[in-house]
């Protein structure tokens, strides 16, 4: 059976049920018979919980299995009769209907109902996509009606957005009476409304992160914000409901908190901290991921989630599969037994260890095993990952269900309890470049490091305004540590350009952009949407 049939094939709880493992009663507001809101101002009490970071290594078009991880050691601590809950984010219909896919975990560790979670769900990108279309409005308005701020408008800093991939708008012209400039969408999952939604602590903050977006400069180079337009308010009545928390259930009906949904290519890559402290709230074990490789997600949860929201995980799982190790070691065939290209291909995953060692010593990796996997190359990783002193063990969650985390969930308990150092790569008041430096050169692994001149002419701009005390969020490919994608394995002593730098100053980060990244992504020769359908009895086909 697919993912889908998988699915189906499971019997689910009632959400209200579903709610009552985590103490939740009045506090859940129903959508539907398996899906709720939490009222999360209605759940009193200190954050107890122990968090677990589940990340990988660098992704290939092979997929590793994070999430389908994570939703294992959800099912698997649920089996040792511990008290925990999942922490994800929100599918983008952005790679749903292109390339990769649904996002809700894969085979017998899967979130469910999986249709509606990788579809619309309970609107919350809608609403962020509405709150995002709103400003822009509000800025194209107020230049209409007089632009009593003196707005550049060659200079607007505030892009539109759609969930939906779709290349022809990544940049476009704006008419506005008789004036016409250059402007763009990103997809909303790389918007800055997105990045504020899931750094927000509550309702009130997130109108005022709401109202620090910068949105353009003005003719004499003042920044304008979002507040200027008095619009924030009404921002943030669209997302009065979407604030709050999505539950839903693992296959074994676990409960799964789902919320919010930034790339980690782009944005910061986490769920957002009201769900996350939510989670820690309600339960003794928390497992939450974080984007793509742990040069992306997992760095940006460490550096930009926890350093804003005090906040630290207490053990990280880092994922690797022999077919990930292989690739990044240029295997010719990766479905072969390749000790030699794993070997290599292993530098990948040496990279990520000695960076999350940077911030922690409760590693644990795990092998993601796949059925066609040959034992050989398991035992390989395996002796590499003691000779490291790192824990390790194998899951077989995906053929398994909660049952085939259980030895990895066993290791991650011995490992959460232990004491692990809690550092930082740099002071949010060093410079901009310094900052810059020791992210690309201290993780990346890169030598030279030379900026654009927009870049340079950008970061003056900040410096001068007083706008440039805050972490730094580095836009990037996904499948190398490096800007090129190409560049598999560990790179080292390359060079690297920073073509732009950004201020997200509602959601408190810069953003800088190496190499061809785009927020607008476009969609594949042989999009997913071409499967995706309505069968004879209603249901969907085609996500996976």
């Amino acid at each position: 059976m697919n993912d889908i049939e998988i699915a189906r094939s499971k019997n689910k709880l009632l959400i209200t049920e579903v709610g009552k493992k985590l103490g939740l009663n009045k506090e859940l507001e129903l959508y539907g018979n398996y899906k709720a809101k939490i009222d999360y101002t209605q759940v009193v009490g200190k954050e107890k919980g122990k968090l677990v970071l589940v990340t990988a290594i660098n992704p290939t078009p092979y997929g590793e299995g994070k999430t389908t991880v994570s939703i294992g050691l959800v099912d698997a601590l649920a089996k040792l009769r511990k008290n925990v809950v999942g922490v994800l984010r929100e599918p983008s219909l952005g790679p749903v209907f292109g390339m990769k896919g649904g996002a809700t975990g894969g085979g017998y560790s899967q979130v469910v109902p999986m249709e509606d979670i990788n579809l619309n769900f309970t609107g919350d990108l809608h609403a962020i996509t509405s709150a995002n279309a709103l400003l822009s409005a509000a800025i194209d308005n107020h230049i209409k009606q007089g632009n009593e701020l003196k707005i550049d408008i060659n200079n607007i800093q505030f892009k539109r957005c759609m969930d939906v991939n779709d290349r022809a708008l990544k940049n476009i012209i704006v008419s506005v009476g008789d004036n016409e400039h250059k402007e763009g969408f990103n997809i909303t999952a790389a918007s800055e409304v997105m990045a504020v939604f899931c750094l927000a602590k509550d309702i009130v903050d997130l109108k005022e992160k709401l109202g620090n977006i910068l949105i353009a400069y003005s003719v004499d180079g003042k920044p304008i914000f979002a507040r200027d337009l008095k619009v924030n308010g009404a921002m943030t009545v669209l997302l009065k409901d979407a604030i709050k928390p999505n539950l839903v259930q693992t296959l074994e009906n676990n409960p799964v908190i789902i919320h919010g949904g930034p790339f980690a290519n782009i944005a910061h890559g986490c769920n957002s901290i009201i769900a996350t402290k939510l989670g820690l709230r309600l339960s003794d074990y928390v497992i939450t991921e974080a984007g793509f490789g742990a040069d992306l997600g997992a760095l940006k949860f460490l550096d930009i989630k926890c350093r804003l929201n005090d906040i630290y995980p207490d053990a990280v799982v880092l994922v690797v599969t022999m077919k990930a190790l292989k690739y990044n070691g240029y295997a010719k065939d990766i479905s072969d037994l390749d000790l030699d290209a794993l070997r290599k291909g292993m530098a990948n995953l040496e990279a990520h260890l000695d960076n999350l060692k940077k911030f922690t010593d409760n590693i644990v990796v795990c092998i993601n095993k796949y059925s066609n996997d040959y034992e050989e190359e398991i035992e390989e990783v395996i002796n590499y990952c003691k000779s490291y002193g790192v824990e390790v063990e194998v899951s077989t969650a995906y053929i398994d269900g909660g049952a085939g985390a259980v030895n990895l969930a066993e290791k991650v308990l011995e490992v959460i309890n232990k004491p692990s150092k809690k550092s930082s790569l740099y002071d949010v008041k060093e410079s901009i470049d310094s900052k810059i430096n020791k992210i690309v050169k201290g993780i990346y692994g890169a030598g030279d490091i030379s900026y654009s001149d927009k870049a340079l002419k950008e970061i003056k701009i900040l410096e001068n305004n007083g706008l440039d005390k805050l972490p730094i969020c580095i836009a990037k490919t996904q499948y190398s540590l490096s800007d090129d994608k190409d560049k598999l394995g560990r790179p080292l002593g390359y060079s690297v350009t920073v073509k732009d730098v950004k201020l997200y100053n509602g959601a408190g980060f810069i953003t800088v952009y190496l190499g061809n990244i785009i927020t607008m992504p476009g969609l594949p020769k042989i999009p997913n949407y071409e499967k995706i359908d309505l069968d004879e009895n209603n249901n969907i086909v085609g996500i996976f």
